[in-house]
């Protein structure tokens, strides 16, 4: 079986592969073109020095390719998220090379505008163009569906709103009446049986195959009748209804598996993640290292105790490592019991509120950076304790231990922070965690930090 769907399966179709060639490459070129065009406008655009920026900028812009599907107002925000990211390198690298010198601060400034406009202003025109394109070309295969299951109306559901997918849907072949499970929208075509003379008399170029797992050896059969026709067909196992973090297709010396359960951070996103991690900790702990000895030096004259509070907590797959925060408390509980801060907590010094309420309590957990043991973006490491209590009544909770924990996280940035008195409270958290590694990108990370730095200001669950 598995040979069958991919010797029918192997091969990308011209569009699919000319659209995401458009998706990788748009953006730099809208960046690195926008410079130099402003640059042009100032009579410099055919200096060297411009030239290597737009080179280098062409280069910072690939990442994280944009998603023609994606809406408007995300494709907006991914260009100035983009946007922030690029013109944030740039200058951490004119800073540390003395480069930046070399460039007009006016040319500079203008680009800081017209790149993202105009990368903005791309993706909106790409993404209103791309389907009349398509239809003006000719280009729309035609699709059928085998099995009306969830799996089934949901790929109903993505070829119908995807402007990539270059589809028509006919409809979909089922056992069952089609009073029983049909929609409106999508044509009962007839029991499964009928599917391969179908699929001869109608032209049909791609076929759908979404049974559940459990119906194999049928299957394989609809396989063997399409052997003497040149459909293409897609397995769509109902596996992938289930959540699951980061699933994908991979390949184990050439025979295919499927990833259901895995970090974001594999291969070059890892080593991306945390080069970003230590560049950014870097820095932040170079900028901070007065504040860090003025805090020190305050909580050290106002209360008895340790400067710092160190904390068993869970980290990377599980491991056990030491996380620093500056005492906020006037207790240092790390035991096999721990209980969570709570408002109006006689605990708390009051400078220790103060901490708590910007989170400079937390500034020492970039050393935890420095150190491999945390990242500035993920899931906040629980106490120990919290961690044995919690893994028993949340289903998935551990799975958070498949990345490094964060100083921030989208939990944090979305309300869940500070005390999780009940269950409901801590499972939200925990939800949000296991949507941050399906949905990780290092834009997100981005627009957590940023979201972060606002929150800092005034936040009511910190206490």
């Amino acid at each position: 079986m598995q040979a069958a769907l991919q010797r029918q399966t192997t091969g990308l179709k011209p569009h699919l592969s000319l659209i995401s060639l458009i998706e990788t490459l748009l953006d730099p070129i809208a960046f690195a073109g926008s410079l130099i065009a402003v640059a042009g406008s100032f009579g410099v655009g055919s200096e060297p020095a411009y030239l290597v920026l737009a080179f280098t900028v062409f280069m910072l812009a690939q990442p994280m390719p944009m998603h023609i599907d994606s809406g408007l107002k995300a494709l907006y925000r991914g260009s100035w998220l983009k946007a922030a990211v690029v013109f944030s390198v740039l200058t951490l690298i004119g800073l540390l090379t003395g480069f930046g010198n070399a460039y007009a601060p006016e040319v500079l400034l203008v680009w800081f505008v017209a790149g993202p406009a105009s990368a903005a202003l791309v993706r909106h025109a790409v993404h209103a163009l791309t389907p009349l394109v398509m239809a003006r070309s000719g280009y729309h295969q035609r699709a059928v569906i085998v099995g009306a299951s969830l799996a089934g109306l949901a790929v109903a559901d993505r070829l119908k709103n995807s402007r990539r997918a270059g589809k028509r849907l006919l409809g979909f072949f089922d056992d069952r009446h089609a009073g029983r499970h049909a929609r409106a929208d999508i044509q009962h075509l007839g029991p499964i049986r009928e599917l391969a003379n179908y699929v001869r008399e109608n032209e049909v170029d791609v076929i759908y195959i979404a049974l559940p797992m459990s119906s194999q050896p049928r299957i394989v059969q609809l396989l063997d009748e399409m052997r003497d026709t040149t459909v293409s067909i897609y397995f769509v196992p109902d596996l992938f209804m289930t959540d699951l973090i980061q699933a994908r297709l991979d390949d184990l010396g050439g025979l295919p598996v499927v990833a259901v359960c895995e970090s974001p951070f594999t291969g070059v996103n890892g080593l991306f993640k945390q080069v970003f991690d230590f560049i950014v900790a870097a820095l932040i702990v170079a900028m901070i290292a007065p504040l860090l000895v003025v805090i020190a030096v305050a909580v050290k004259v106002t209360s008895r105790g340790p400067v710092l509070f160190r904390q068993h907590r869970y980290g990377l797959d599980g491991e056990r490592i030491l996380v620093y925060k500056f005492r906020s408390m006037s207790v240092c509980e790390n035991g096999d019991t721990v209980t969570q801060a709570s408002a109006n907590d006689v605990r708390v010094t009051p400078l220790g509120a103060f901490l708590r309420r910007t989170s400079l309590d937390e500034l020492p957990q970039f050393i935890n950076v420095l150190q491999g043991r945390m990242s500035v973006v993920g899931p906040r490491p629980h106490a120990v304790a919290h961690n044995e209590t919690y893994r028993k009544l949340i289903k998935g909770y551990m799975v958070r231990h498949k990345v490094r924990p964060g100083i921030t996280g989208w939990a944090q940035v979305n309300g869940c922070r500070g005390e999780t008195e009940t269950l409901d409270k801590m499972k939200r958290r925990i939800d949000y965690d296991l949507e941050y590694l399906r949905k990780w990108s290092f834009l997100m990370d981005v627009r957590i930090i940023l979201r972060t730095i606002g929150l800092m200001r005034k936040d009511p669950n910190a206490y």
